[in-house]
């Protein structure tokens, strides 16, 4: 009888230690992974709503791991970052940020190179986007949602193209797509259809001025704030005045250009992708995306770069490479784009766009990004004194081309306030001034 019990007492711990056993290897050892995915991005309600409903139920059925998504502003991205950095104690695995602010993080080596971790298969990034990619020595970021500002030309203006200059060219960009280009152009809409039929949205709610600082600028002079008084400048100015007199003068009241088009005002506008969308929504049978003309120095343009970077000392490194993987999928950047209205960074995501008003602009913004020329323009990060970098350039062209002041008297006194607000705030020259 006691030999019984004790069989009995060692069957129960037995029993007890494979039960938990079990316990730990199905729920400790074989739980899902989970890690912490900080964004400046997609942080509104509707998108937030798409990434923790759609984007990462799907990514967690696959993978069986789980996402922590947290949006952030920037400051305190920041902050935080640099708080975890110091203490020694990382809980961020992935950081989606702009351009700007992982530029910040690389150049305090708060970001892994992501080389160690091989290449992505199956999709093709914009040469300019693996260029800025790669900073401080490193590849900090991967490439994943751009914005941008393009032109928009209705298809009734190709029957006016100037000599040496067709259709292919426009849509393509190629060299024979210049701001010269431009102006022999409007000037033939104008002559033959009667009106001007070139518009830009020079209004004050408009975004005029990303289209000075931002596209001539760097087109004309290789740089957006450096160069701002220099020869190079005077004839880009001399040029924008020669171009005014083609150009609707309705234009000072245009915030966003859908309309105008729309209504046929003007048959060539350039504007932000978003203030254009409408347009091409309701007639994209009458309308193509294109790149913008390029200058001299090559084809200036601002470009919004979102990348993905995996900071240093992170926990569940390899689950973090996995979740960038999946997020630049071609197929999964389609319908971020969908939903939300971020164009893909790989050239491969515009090939599996559906017809359409996505694929018409899709298809034009890829081309601008990808073209050989690029001169690629990053808003510069000035905080509170943001407002009036923007005046600058606007308070240029009101008193060169509107008022026809003197060029190189204006430039001269605008162009030292202008360099000095980067020194107030101690934010470096933009891109392409600084690299």
């Amino acid at each position: 009888m006691p030999l019984g019990k004790k069989t009995l007492i060692i069957v129960a711990a037995i029993v007890i230690i494979a039960i938990i056993a079990a316990y730990y290897y199905f729920f400790i050892l074989t739980k899902p992974a989970k890690i912490l995915w900080a964004s400046t991005q997609l942080c509104p309600t509707k998108e937030r709503a798409f990434v923790e409903g759609e984007l990462l139920p799907a990514f967690k059925e696959e993978k069986g791991i789980e996402v922590e998504f947290v949006p952030i502003s920037y400051e305190d991205l920041a902050t935080r970052m640099e708080a975890e950095m110091k203490a020694k104690k990382v809980t961020i695995s992935v950081v989606a940020e702009l351009h700007g602010g992982l530029d910040l993080f690389a150049s305090k080596q708060y970001l892994e190179d992501l080389t160690k971790f091989g290449a992505l298969s199956g999709r093709t990034f914009p040469e300019i986007l693996e260029k800025y990619s790669k900073i401080h020595g490193i590849k900090a970021y991967i490439p994943w949602l751009t914005a941008t500002y393009v032109m928009v030309v209705n298809k009734k203006a190709f029957q006016y193209l100037p000599e040496g200059l067709t259709e292919q060219d426009v849509i393509e960009g190629t060299d024979k797509w210049t701001y010269d280009a431009l102006l022999e152009w409007a000037k033939k809409l104008q002559e033959e259809t009667g009106s001007p039929k070139l518009g830009f949205p020079v209004a004050p709610k408009g975004l005029f001025h990303r289209f000075l600082h931002g596209y001539l600028y760097p087109s004309y002079t290789g740089a957006q704030v450096k160069n701002f008084a220099s020869d190079d400048a005077v004839r880009m100015w001399n040029y924008l005045k020669e171009l005014w007199q083609y150009v609707n003068p309705s234009s000072t009241t245009w915030d966003a250009m859908a309309e105008p088009l729309l209504k046929e005002e003007v048959w060539i506008a350039w504007d932000h992708t978003a203030r254009i969308k409408d347009a091409i929504v309701q007639k994209p049978d009458q309308f193509v995306v294109v790149p913008v003309p390029r200058g001299p120095k090559g084809r200036g343009f601002i470009l919004v770069v979102v990348g993905l970077a995996i900071p240093k000392n992170a926990p569940n490194k390899e689950a973090a490479w996995k979740l960038i993987e999946y997020l630049t999928r071609p197929e999964v950047q389609v319908k971020i784009l969908e939903k939300v209205g971020f164009f893909p960074s790989t050239n491969e995501a515009v090939g599996k766009i559906p017809s359409g008003s996505l694929k018409i602009m899709a298809t034009g913004v890829n081309k601008q990004v990808s073209s050989k020329d690029a001169i690629l323009a990053m808003i510069p990060s000035l905080g509170p004194k943001g407002g009036e970098f923007c005046k600058a350039y606007r308070e240029a062209f009101e008193r060169i081309v509107i008022k026809g002041e003197d060029i190189r008297t204006v430039i001269n006194e605008i162009g030292p306030k202008l360099l000095k607000l980067f020194e107030e705030t101690g934010a470096p020259l933009p891109p392409p001034d600084s690299g």
